[in-house]
C-alpha cells in the first residue's frame, strides 16, 4: 500500500527533496534518454504530492496554482517508479494530485503537459486533449485539460 503526503517545498526534508529528484531522473533522463534541465527554478512554487511504500518513494507529482505555470492550475513531473508501475499507483497519485487541486486550492479546471503516449491514461482521469501535439524536451506531447 503507498502511503501519500502532500508538501509546500520548505517543508520538504532533505531525504524526501533527494527523494524527489532522484525518482525523476531516474525516470525521465535515464529511463526515457531525455537530457533536460529537470531542476527548473519551479519546485520551490509546487505543492509536492509524494507517494512512499516501505519508506520509500514510488512516485511523485507537482501542483501548481494558476498562474505559477500556466493559466489554469496545474499537475506536472507526474511519476512513478518502473518496479511499481504494476500496482496502479499512476492513478493513486494523480487522484491524490487532484484531490489537492480541487480541495487546497479550490480549484476544478486543471492543465497538464502529457506525454502523447500516455493520453489514454489522462482521458481516464477525466482529462481532455486541447490543441495540437508539440514537442519537449524531444518527446511528444500534448495539452489536456479537466474542467
Amino acid at each position: 500500500m503507498m502511503k501519500i503526503s502532500v508538501k509546500k517545498f520548505d517543508e520538504l526534508s532533505l531525504e524526501e527533496l533527494y527523494g524527489i529528484l532522484q525518482l525523476r531522473a531516474e525516470v525521465f533522463v535515464v529511463e526515457q534518454d531525455c537530457v533536460y534541465q529537470d531542476l527548473d527554478e519551479k519546485d520551490q512554487k509546487a505543492l509536492h504530492v509524494i507517494g512512499t511504500k516501505n519508506g520509500k518513494m514510488v512516485a511523485y507529482a507537482r501542483i501548481f496554482k494558476p498562474g505559477d505555470y500556466y493559466k489554469e492550475a496545474s499537475i506536472g513531473r507526474v511519476v512513478v517508479k518502473k518496479s511499481e508501475r504494476e500496482y496502479g499507483y499512476g492513478y493513486d497519485i494523480m487522484n491524490a494530485a487532484i484531490e489537492v487541486v480541487n480541495k487546497n486550492l479550490k480549484e476544478a479546471v486543471i492543465f497538464l503537459s502529457a506525454q502523447t503516449y500516455l493520453k489514454k491514461f489522462y482521458n481516464s482521469l477525466g482529462f481532455k486533449q486541447v490543441g495540437e501535439g508539440y514537442l519537449e524536451d524531444g518527446i511528444p506531447h500534448i495539452g489536456m485539460l479537466k474542467k
